[in-house]
Formats: structure tokens, C-alpha cells, sequence
């Protein structure tokens, strides 16, 4: 199933998107966490982004095992890449979770003139966490895709570019 998308290897069309998708996701949520006067706007991008990055993710680790597993000798050149990908996917996954936390507790005002739909703290210390957790993840996010990308781009370009 995650092995081919028509005659292209489903991996390598679907690593563009994550590589695109997760950092975005990662600085909306940030954004979302530290400027509450920009939650009402930022509110659904962010719980939609935080879910659509795990399903990016997890189409991307499963996708690259399928193609490891159609090209066997493959393995050993993107080890360290495959290494990366599955504690990428793990951070994602708490990423995603730490987003739909963030989308349920932390206050902010409305987008409306009458103020309808504001949401109000309920607990200023469970929303600082909740912030910081976000910021945390977020980075650890844009940080670990980076590394997984480099990991993976050096598993299939090393040696194959022209000299400088």
C-alpha cells in the first residue's frame, strides 16, 4: 500500500510534502502558543497542521520502509536516515497530541466585534505549560526534520554531484 504511487516510489513524493508541511506546522503552532492576541486566527490551522503532520509522518516512515524493504540494498546507505525518520515520527506524534492540547486549553479573544466566542483562561498554569510544551516540541520538530532530511539527502546524493 505505501510502496508506489502510480510507477514513482511513494517515498520520494511524499517526503516533499513532509519536509514542507512539518516545519510550517511546527512555527504556526509556535506563533499560536506565544502570541495569544493571533489565536483566533491561528486556532484551526494550527489543530489541522499538528494532524496533518502526523499523517504526513506516518505516511512518510511507512512509505520509506516500503521502499527499503522493494530495494533491499538500499538498507545500509539510509540507516542513520531511517533511524532519524522513526524518532521524527514520535516527536510528531507528541507534536500532534501537544497541538490538540493546545487547541482545547488555551484562551484567546474572537475574531467578532461582539466578542462572541472568546475563549477565557481557565488555568493560567496549565496554559503557560501548554505554551511552553508547544515551543519545545515545535523546535524539537523543525530540528528533527532538518536532521532526517540531511540524513536522507546524503544517503542518496553523496558522491553524485559534480564537483564545486
Amino acid at each position: 500500500m505505501f510502496e508506489r504511487f502510480g510507477d514513482l516510489p511513494l517515498h520520494v513524493l511524499v517526503i516533499h510534502l513532509t519536509v514542507l508541511l512539518l516545519p510550517v506546522a511546527a512555527l504556526t503552532a509556535i506563533v499560536y502558543a506565544l502570541v495569544p492576541k493571533w489565536r483566533w486566527l491561528l486556532r484551526w490551522p494550527t489543530l489541522l497542521l499538528g494532524i496533518g503532520s502526523l499523517v504526513c509522518a506516518f505516511v512518510a516512515k511507512e512509505s520509506g520502509e516500503a521502499f527499503v524493504a522493494a530495494v533491499p540494498q538500499l538498507q545500509p546507505l539510509v540507516k542513520v536516515h531511517q533511524d532519524r525518520g522513526d524518532v521524527l515520527f514520535w516527536i510528531v506524534l507528541i507534536f500532534a497530541l501537544a497541538a490538540v492540547a493546545a487547541f482545547l486549553l488555551l484562551a484567546g479573544p474572537s475574531a467578532l466585534a461582539s466578542g462572541k466566542g472568546a475563549k477565557a483562561t481557565k488555568s493560567r498554569p496549565l496554559e503557560l505549560l501548554t505554551s511552553a510544551a508547544i515551543v519545545v516540541i515545535g523546535v524539537l520538530v523543525i530540528i528533527q526534520t532538518i536532521r532526517t532530511g540531511d540524513a536522507g539527502a546524503k544517503a542518496v546524493w553523496d558522491g553524485q554531484l559534480p564537483p564545486k
